[in-house]
């Protein structure tokens, strides 16, 4: 059995709608797909709310737009026999979200759990509208089994409760399956909940690992990995196969061609992943599994996140690195806050990490607090923020092993007078890690391209 996962580029026109029924009609049942809300939907049912919740009674002519968007679709797609009960259904889906915004419109409030709903109807209508495109589908409601917890002011899965719940909805199945990705519902309250960004492709894999899938497809709206972003590097070429490190790795650092938590419960199982194009389903695409192949690509890519904040902890204390490193991760994982990038400490003493720049706030807070002690004493100097930078990954099995790789690139981006504010091996044996300012980056890519790939 396969595991499909549509997103929503693959679902947002009536054009790559019918491609999405030739590819699912012609793999052989059972199979389960995933799909997301149509493509921009998303985006749309939340400004939508922003608009009730301002008191701007336009979003009723948003509402009639998102309405008309979906019957049109469902005139070209499904079939004239089953048309008038879809038709149906998504009108009373659509009559359940019109409440929800006039409700929101009355009180002029938005809270989360009221936002978690509105944003759920784009994958209920989807997903009521494929399973009666596709030949023999049936429709399973992901709220009925896929379950979160809270954890900080997250939803994230709980993957026992929801493994188990699985495995009972698809015990014996023998068709071809539709579910809605990316919304869940709460395991203690049963209110509707959703797996935030990526959400669709992370319901996917929990379906493929608590069934023991063939392998998991992901299909979007390019032809796998690239070596690069295409719209910065025009020679990027697509990355045949890769290890689940890299894909984990790559994304991390920016490539947005899976979300990053999808890896980790098929990782687990050694489900191999495939990255497909639905718009050009003939292209093989990147396949993703747990071990290098003999023929594989040394670099398979390099990726870069835009948004990067260095920080910088100096001072006596720095001098203890065991105690520096364990407390500060510890502060900045309390408040949810990621780093990408260590450097340090040096002869300078000096501590150095980068976070995205929307945690700037929350990681400078952490730090003030964690350290207060030391800010007091003296033991720390200071704790300086350098903003407006860039931290590009490049990513390969054993890159690290080339001892002279890292200096090659940094010495190369040095000779074209681009500053490199730090570098560092970064978290695995798979990555070597460079910041540089934002506006170098596209020409930073380019020269680290053309030395490695």
């Amino acid at each position: 059995m396969k595991v499909l996962k549509f997103g929503g580029t693959s679902v947002g026109s009536i054009a790559s709608l019918l491609n999405v029924k030739a590819i699912v009609e012609a793999i052989p049942a059972p199979v389960i797909v995933v799909v997301s809300a149509l493509g921009g939907l998303t985006d749309k049912l939340i400004a939508t709310a922003g608009l009730a919740k301002d008191g701007d009674r336009s979003y009723v002519d948003e509402m009639d737009a998102i309405a008309s968007r979906h019957f049109d679709i469902i005139s070209a797609v499904v079939g004239e026999e089953l048309r008038p009960g879809v038709t149906d259904r998504i009108s009373e889906l659509l009559s359940e979200l019109k409440r929800r915004y006039d409700g929101v419109f009355l009180l002029r409030e938005l809270s989360a759990r009221t936002l978690d709903s509105i944003v759920s109807f784009g994958e209920r209508m989807s997903s009521v509208i494929v399973s009666a495109m596709i030949d023999g589908a049936s429709l399973h409601d992901s709220l009925n089994f896929i379950k979160t917890e809270k954890w900080f002011a997250k939803n994230i899965a709980d993957q026992k409760i929801t493994s188990e719940a699985i495995c009972t909805e698809f015990e014996g199945i023998s068709d071809r399956a539709v579910v809605p990705g990316f919304i869940s519902t709460d395991r203690d309250t049963g209110e509707i909940t959703n797996l935030g960004r990526g959400g669709s492709d992370y319901t996917a894999a929990l379906i493929a690992a608590a069934l023991d899938a063939e392998s998991l497809e992901i299909w979007t709206d390019v032809d796998g990995f690239m070596t690069a972003d295409p719209r910065v590097i025009s020679d990027a070429v697509v990355v045949p196969h890769m290890t689940f490190v890299e894909s984990m790795e790559l994304c991390s650092f920016g490539a947005k061609v899976i979300y990053p938590p999808t890896i980790y419960p098929v990782f687990h199982k050694n489900i191999p992943i495939r990255i497909l194009n639905t718009f050009n389903p003939q292209a093989p695409g990147t396949l993703i599994t747990d071990t290098p192949l003999a023929d594989d690509m040394k670099v398979k890519g390099i990726s870069a996140i835009k948004g990067t904040a260095m920080f910088s902890i100096r001072g006596e204390a720095v001098c203890n690195l065991p105690e520096i490193n364990t407390r500060t991760f510890n502060a900045l994982a309390r408040r949810g806050v990621t780093v990408f990038i260590v450097s340090g400490p040096d002869n300078s003493g000096e501590f150095s990490f980068a976070v995205a720049e929307t945690d700037t706030a929350p990681a400078k807070k952490a730090l003030e607090t964690e350290f207060a002690p030391e800010l007091s004493t003296g033991g720390i100097s200071g704790i300086l923020i350098e903003e407006n930078l860039a931290t590009i990954a490049v990513v390969g099995e054993g890159i690290r092993e080339d001892a002279r790789l890292g200096p090659r690139i940094r010495n190369s981006l040095l000779r074209d007078s681009i500053h490199v504010v730090a570098s560092s091996n970064g978290n695995s044996d798979t990555t070597l890690t460079f910041v540089v300012p934002l506006p170098s980056l596209g020409r930073s890519l380019k020269i680290i391209h053309a030395l490695v790939v």
